[in-house]
């Protein structure tokens, strides 16, 4: 199984000449589909049919619009310190639509970097459990990554109980916009993106 790499994406067009490998043909897709059919599931499922065939719009208005839709009143926005600026306006962007905001920033706590067993620094580590975990004591309907460090956000939405979306990642070099690299993988960035080897 490797999609990324599949060149005819069956699946896009009703598993016509599926290769034998496809995802698509396993016999768990039918239990899978079951998932679907949960309040919760259901409704974001949904929401994010409908919303993924509009285009026009950016990720803000996207993540209003759905916010919108699936009824979510209080939304919860885990932010990095590097982004306070950008957290702060997209907060007022939220409340001006009248939703409920709750926002805490991934120095909470002041939380020295000697409990991974790293050197003792002036800067304390960012603390994304107990971003989730606020942001649960809070009851957040939704909550909105923004700009969390690679491994941050992984255990930020690991132990956030409310459904997750990504607003903006963390891309300090290409102002965070990481396909920027992508989409020159075959010029600028290839001796980067793809080091020789000895």
């Amino acid at each position: 199984m490797n999609c990324a790499m599949c060149g005819i994406h069956a699946c896009k067009n009703g598993l016509k000449n599926a290769p034998k490998n496809c995802p698509s043909l396993e016999e768990d897709i039918e239990k899978i589909k079951e998932l679907y059919k949960s309040e919760e599931n259901y409704s974001i499922a949904k929401v994010s049919a409908k919303l993924s065939t509009q285009y026009g719009r950016t990720r803000i208005e996207e993540t209003i619009d759905f916010a919108n839709q699936c009824g979510y009143k209080k939304i919860g926005l885990a932010f990095c310190s590097a982004l306070a600026n950008e957290a702060k306006i997209i907060d007022k962007v939220f409340t001006y639509n009248d939703f409920e905001t709750v926002s805490i920033m991934c120095k909470v706590g002041g939380v020295s970097k000697e409990i991974v067993g790293l050197e003792k620094s002036t800067n304390p580590m960012c603390n994304p459990i107990t971003q989730a975990e606020f942001l649960n004591k809070a009851e957040t309907d939704f909550n909105v990554v923004i700009g969390l460090c690679v491994g941050h956000d992984s255990l930020f939405i690991k132990y956030s109980k409310a459904p997750v979306t990504v607003l903006a990642v963390k891309d300090r070099v290409l102002a965070h916009n990481p396909l920027g690299a992508v989409y020159l993988a075959d010029t600028f960035y290839k001796k980067i993106l793809f080091p020789p080897k000895d």
